[in-house]
């Protein structure tokens, strides 16, 4: 618990009307806490707006437990509850459990390790990983993998599980990340690690046990549906530099590895037919499982939106030998200029031909699509070759002076220039 001015750890943990769950989960928390860290931590309960009797109950813990500390915010939101906890926090390190400790405490040791020696910067609790273990029903399973394939697809990231309620920083980390995430939703936590990978920062994962909730009340349809718009909207941050990712690697980041020496020309043509042959039985796949549940029209355009989009990431990686993060967002939304490319030139091939020959039948329908799609191939690989990853070893920026040393994060007791932000709605006991 808090018995020096040196805090190393701060777990948050963010409740919204949780007066049924939260005396009992913080005495658990509390207890596990006592027993298995030395370092001082505390515990604060970041109630964002209950309207139930979470409030008295989290006041009640603070008077009852050594080390329990509660913070009152007017405004509903976990993301802004947590953003608002965490740059406030003078611990060295800050973390977040789910008031339902769905996920086993024993994970807990493993993930803020890493950030107290400072060999990593974000530590994350994944149910995705191989030694994970997990029980939930199966429609939440593929909604989990689902999304997080399609964020690792989409944004050229590689974390595996950005939704689990288990995830830590360092405070250096949070105060130059934080203020760059604008979710204050459940949305908060994908964005948070798509602009900490960009920028070249460490992320270290742990396996965790987890247990589903069957009492959860997130709303898994509204949910996807702004994570979705969150996607868009940081993609669009990322192509237009609103999102400084080179400045915070030059300030935290890591040196990259060397990169591959990219494939002979020869080599990117037989890798680009491989995909491109894979990418269509994909598709095929895909439209038959869609047009059982959406019209025909939408079910072909998402299968081809998708197998784009995966299109775009196996060239960039392995056509064209470019690898890490700079550059993904960028390359996927060239990807899809592409895809509105060839799709003009067979739609277009179509509309032609019946404008030439209004009796044209199937036979010449084919003949023509065939044509087409051999050219929208062609223009494709060139496209790519010459246009999106014409420049594909570009170096990283350096850092204009060294890190400092992580060996430094037990002495801290100096508090950040940027530490306790003013917060106008905000109180704490």
């Amino acid at each position: 618990m808090t018995r020096s001015a040196a805090l190393a750890l701060d777990v948050v943990v963010p409740v919204y009307n949780e007066q049924q769950t939260l005396a009992r989960s913080i005495r658990v928390l509390h207890a596990y806490l006592t027993d298995q860290f030395e370092e001082p931590w505390r515990v604060t309960i970041a109630n964002n707006a209950s309207t139930d009797n979470t409030a008295a109950i989290a006041d009640s813990l603070t008077a009852e437990l050594p080390g329990v500390h509660a913070v009152h915010l007017v405004e509903k939101g976990r993301g802004r509850a947590l953003k608002r906890v965490w740059l406030a926090s003078p611990a060295a390190v800050v973390a977040y459990v789910d008031v339902d400790l769905s996920t086993d405490l024993r994970a807990l040791p493993p993930l803020v390790a890493p950030l107290l020696s400072g060999h990593s910067d974000v530590a994350i609790g994944s149910r995705l990983s191989r030694g994970s273990r997990v029980t939930r029903g199966g429609k939440r399973e593929f909604i989990s993998r689902s999304y997080n394939a399609l964020v690792r697809t989409t944004m050229g990231v590689e974390f595996s599980d950005a939704q689990c309620g288990f995830k830590a920083m360092r405070r250096d980390v949070a105060q130059r990340v934080l203020p760059l995430v604008e979710d204050n939703g459940w949305f908060f936590d994908t964005e948070m690690l798509i602009i900490a990978e960009r920028a070249g920062l460490r992320i270290h994962e742990v396996p965790v046990d987890w247990i589903d909730d069957p009492d959860s009340r997130v709303d898994v349809v509204g949910t996807a549906a702004d994570d979705l718009k969150g996607l868009v909207r940081v993609a669009h941050s990322l192509v237009t530099g609103r999102i400084p990712v080179d400045e915070i690697y030059a300030e935290l980041g890591r040196p990259p590895f060397e990169p591959p020496t990219p494939p002979t020309f020869l080599g990117q043509v037989l890798r680009f037919g491989v995909i491109g042959l894979l990418s269509t039985i994909a598709f095929a796949l895909l439209y038959l499982v869609l047009q059982y549940v959406m019209p025909a029209q939408l079910a072909n355009f998402l299968s081809l939106l998708i197998t784009a989009i995966a299109n775009t990431w196996a060239n960039r990686r392995l056509t064209f030998g470019v690898r890490g993060r700079r550059g993904a967002v960028k390359h996927q939304a060239q990807g899809l200029v592409i895809f509105g490319l060839a799709w003009l030139v067979t739609s277009g091939s179509l509309l032609v031909l019946h404008l030439v020959r209004a009796d044209a039948g199937p036979q010449a329908e084919i003949i023509v699509l065939t044509a087409a799609n051999l050219l929208a191939t062609v223009m494709r690989f060139v496209l790519l070759r010459l246009w999106v990853f014409r420049s594909q070893r570009t170096p990283a920026p350096t850092r204009t002076e060294p890190r400092t040393s992580r060996d430094e994060v037990t002495s801290r007791d100096e508090p950040s220039r940027r530490d306790a932000p003013a917060r106008q709605e905000v109180t704490s006991s």
